[in-house]
């Protein structure tokens, strides 16, 4: 297996994705929630009849990827928001559903994957949380959040922000985010996508994704406080499972 190398210069703010599109404006017109019953429906068994089977499929099948501890998110009977490092397109897109299975799960992205002219409803549909870029957007946002949240979904956030692909570390990212379990009371879970050897070497390495126990927000902490241990146990976490990585399939060199 050749293994490509990739020069960067900045973890929090070099962005390898090669997903190029001209980001829509979210501002407070934007549907973050649709409420409609039809609506409800159609996203019922698109969601369950297709999506998550297809998604399935392929994250078995092509990217191999397994997953463990996937109980510690079950036996919660409440909301959680899951937090995971960045480093793949459909996988991090679609295995919240298989780690969340069977409860709803919902994907935290930007104006980026409504973007594309046609699509933007079925992103939505499909389970993706649109961050606003306008301000006045946010009270919305923050309230299609904790609506999800309150009817027991697992909300997948990606705190790094930008796709590394098959990145074998973890950058460093702010409490920010954090925000949200701390706001809503809810537990959090980390998982990491992590990357082991094939059989067959001219494939792209098999995903292994490691699920934490839950994390609870302590109450008798100010908020600022809280979010930061919050993130100190979840970067703490994703660190040691990155031993975890058999194989580095592309390798990332800092200018």
């Amino acid at each position: 297996m050749k293994k490509k190398t990739v020069i960067f210069s900045d973890t929090s703010n070099d962005d390898f994705s090669s997903v190029k599109v001209r980001r829509r404006i979210v501002d407070e017109d934007f549907p973050f929630i649709h409420d409609s019953l039809a609506w409800r429906i159609i996203v019922t068994l698109l969601y369950y009849g297709i999506a998550v089977p297809i998604a399935f499929i392929i994250n078995k099948v092509w990217f191999g990827v397994r997953i463990e501890n996937r109980r510690s998110v079950r036996k919660i009977n409440r909301g959680v928001f899951m937090y995971g490092n960045h480093t793949q397109y459909f996988s991090d897109a679609t295995c919240p559903a298989m780690i969340a299975f069977p409860h709803r799960a919902y994907v935290i992205a930007g104006a980026e994957a409504v973007s594309i002219k046609g699509i933007g409803w079925l992103v939505q549909m499909l389970g993706g949380l649109i961050l606003p870029t306008e301000r006045n957007g946010t009270p919305k946002f923050r309230e299609a959040v904790s609506k999800r949240i309150t009817e027991g979904a697992r909300i997948a956030i990606y705190p790094e922000a930008h796709i590394w692909p098959y990145y074998t570390g973890i950058r460093d990212f702010s409490p920010a985010s954090f925000l949200y379990p701390v706001s809503c009371n809810t537990p959090v879970v980390a998982y990491v996508t992590t990357y082991r050897k094939r059989i067959l070497s001219f494939l792209p390495p098999a995903i292994t994704i490691i699920v934490s126990e839950p994390f609870y927000p302590d109450s008798s902490l100010d908020e600022r406080t809280s979010r930061k241990v919050l993130r100190d146990q979840v970067f703490e976490f994703m660190c040691e499972q990155t031993q975890r990585n058999e194989v580095e399939y592309i390798q990332y060199v800092r200018k």
